[in-house]
């Protein structure tokens, strides 16, 4: 795993690192299931409230090694994009906010990576795209997430064309939060990471989890779900110390329960 990952702690923010840099952190079997094993050793690291995924070297990734590609059995091949697949439903189903920090290339399973982390920020230096189509291979994983990240025509657009987009228009259609000048990247993912940090580690458990139940829902379904994980919430020891705490005007103190 260290030969593909890095991973660091600083206060209450985990951070891994995709680390082969000589390579533009190619999304090989063996670093998909770093990443994974990474992401759950973090979740399960008690007071890592915030995760943040970045990468070492000029690309944040270029996607899928096609090394591993060329050759192979069907099942071979299903096994790839099982573990991809792992890797991404992994990062939404951990409890801690996961925040991509975007410099250089995301391409393919790259932008899908980019896609599907809860939050991104990205140097005005990256640029993203799905360019399967023009290599013969339609980048119909990586769909799954930038479709739902930007809706049809766009989505559309980048897989029919393979094209790239900067981060301007990212952050225009809705792949990414915000761009930012590539020497302060890394302060600025600090900055939003502290400052949901800051929150109780519970309640932010809670709400990810729940928007993700109820994002596809109908209106009628999520309201109902969500009320009741409303109600719940409210009881635990956080939610009545942070509402006693708004009311007294003082800091409050959670407990993580």
């Amino acid at each position: 795993m260290a030969n593909y990952v890095r991973v660091d702690k600083v206060d209450r923010i985990g951070y891994l690192t995709l680390d082969r840099p000589d390579q533009r952190n190619p999304l090989s079997a063996a670093m998909m299931l770093a990443v994974t094993e990474s992401l759950r050793a973090l979740s399960s690291t008690p007071d890592i409230a915030v995760i943040v995924m970045k990468a070492s070297g000029p690309a944040f990734s270029a996607g899928h090694n096609l090394h591993e590609m060329v050759g192979r059995t069907l099942d071979e091949e299903r096994e790839i994009f099982r573990i991809c697949t792992e890797m991404m439903q992994t990062i939404q189903q951990i409890p801690q906010p996961v925040i991509a920090a975007v410099q250089g290339t995301a391409v393919a399973a790259g932008c899908q990576l980019v896609a599907t982390c809860d939050l991104a920020v990205a140097s005005t230096t990256a640029v993203f795209g799905t360019p399967g189509v023009k290599i013969g291979l339609f980048c119909s994983t990586p769909m799954v997430a930038v479709s739902r990240a930007i809706g049809r025509k766009r989505a559309l657009q980048m897989l029919l064309t393979g094209s790239v987009i900067d981060a301007a228009t990212a952050a225009d259609w809705g792949l990414i939060n915000e761009v930012v000048a590539p020497d302060e990247l890394d302060a600025r993912v600090r900055a939003l990471a502290e400052s949901i940090a800051a929150a109780s580690s519970l309640t932010l458990a809670v709400g990810k989890q729940a928007f993700y139940r109820q994002i596809d829902l109908p209106q009628a379904a999520a309201y109902e779900e969500m009320q009741e994980v409303m109600a719940i919430n409210a009881v635990t020891c956080d939610a009545q110390e942070g509402m006693s705490a708004f009311i007294s005007k003082r800091k409050p103190v959670w407990q993580g329960s």
